[in-house]
């Protein structure tokens, strides 16, 4: 692959991952909120009557739904709120995507020369080299991005920004602690093979589909707008049953994230979360982590296929 060709996927990669973090940010913030530990802090006081008549509080540890959480956030801390984190998340996105891009698209052409090209296996060791790269070295602005979407602060109190979150992370944990959950992401790369491998046999079934039933060149053209809903209708199905397989590794992650947190390593957050919450807490959020993934990865992806298409001429 060309200097230009890394290039071109590096930018494209940026781009997907931007236009889809934005218009999509404020499921990300919901989803987030779900998955914490302290997520019991958005539900409404139980009122208890002793026995002498008197009222007294106590919070009830029922897990809301998306819906209820969504509505408490935009009472509690406005609608701003919803877009908690977006600042370090572009910062972090484009990179991310545009590292993962690219090195996915290197490795599966220097892979293609040494297995059965465009292979499962090519597929599967592609995305796995890319997710373990953009995740090493990303994590740092993930973790930032996660606590300030878990900073939850009354209307009119001065909110923490991204800087001063980061500088309290590093007094706190020193310079480990900006790789906190680490080990979660790792296993999340789980996901990321599910993903490409189920997108790109899919792709390449469209793109025979495309082939046997064009009957000319001009026909072909006319076809290539349609074309990208197909990608994205095939990312929108690989994302979805990649993330209901591998989404436990998204909970783990966030408790790992968390201020102060119990949760030291991935499989003690594991097993501590089945212990005390239960297998149903493995899997909270995942309702908005679908409403939000299915249109980023389509989003995301679809723009990427949209920038190569168009840079490639």
């Amino acid at each position: 692959m060309s200097q230009r060709d890394t290039l071109v996927h590096l930018f494209a990669g940026g781009c997907g991952g931007t236009v889809g973090a934005i218009l999509t940010c404020p499921l990300e913030v919901v989803k987030t909120r779900l998955q914490s530990s302290s997520v019991t802090l958005y539900i409404s006081e139980v009122h208890l009557n002793t026995l002498n008549g008197a009222t007294v509080n106590r919070v009830a540890r029922v897990s809301p739904g998306p819906l209820h959480c969504l509505k408490m956030i935009l009472q509690n801390e406005g609608p701003r709120s919803l877009f908690r984190g977006l600042g370090p998340n572009l910062v972090g996105v484009a990179p991310s995507r545009a590292i993962y891009f690219a090195a996915y698209s290197n490795c599966k052409e220097k892979l293609n020369n040494i297995f059965n090209p465009d292979s499962t296996q090519v597929h599967m060791m592609s995305a796995g080299v890319a997710g373990f790269t953009a995740i090493t070295t990303t994590n740092p602005i993930w973790l930032v991005k996660t606590r300030l979407q878990l900073d939850a602060r009354n209307r009119g109190e001065k909110r923490m920004s991204a800087f001063e979150c980061a500088r309290k992370v590093y007094r706190l944990d020193g310079f480990r602690g900006f790789y906190r959950g680490m080990s979660a992401s790792y296993a999340g790369i789980s996901e990321t093979v599910i993903h490409f491998v189920i997108y790109e046999s899919i792709k390449k079934r469209l793109l025979e589909y495309k082939t046997a039933g064009a009957m000319d060149n001009e026909e072909d053209s006319v076809k290539e707008a349609s074309d990208f809903v197909r990608m994205m209708m095939a990312a929108a199905t690989s994302k979805t049953c990649a993330t209901s397989i591998a989404y436990p590794h998204e909970v783990v992650r966030t408790r790992l994230r968390e201020e102060g947190t119990k949760y030291r390593s991935f499989f003690q957050t594991l097993s501590l979360l089945v212990r005390e919450e239960g297998y149903g807490a493995l899997y909270r959020g995942l309702t908005t982590h679908l409403i939000r993934q299915i249109p980023n990865t389509a989003i995301m992806m679809s723009t990427y296929e949209v920038v190569v298409y168009l840079l490639d001429g």
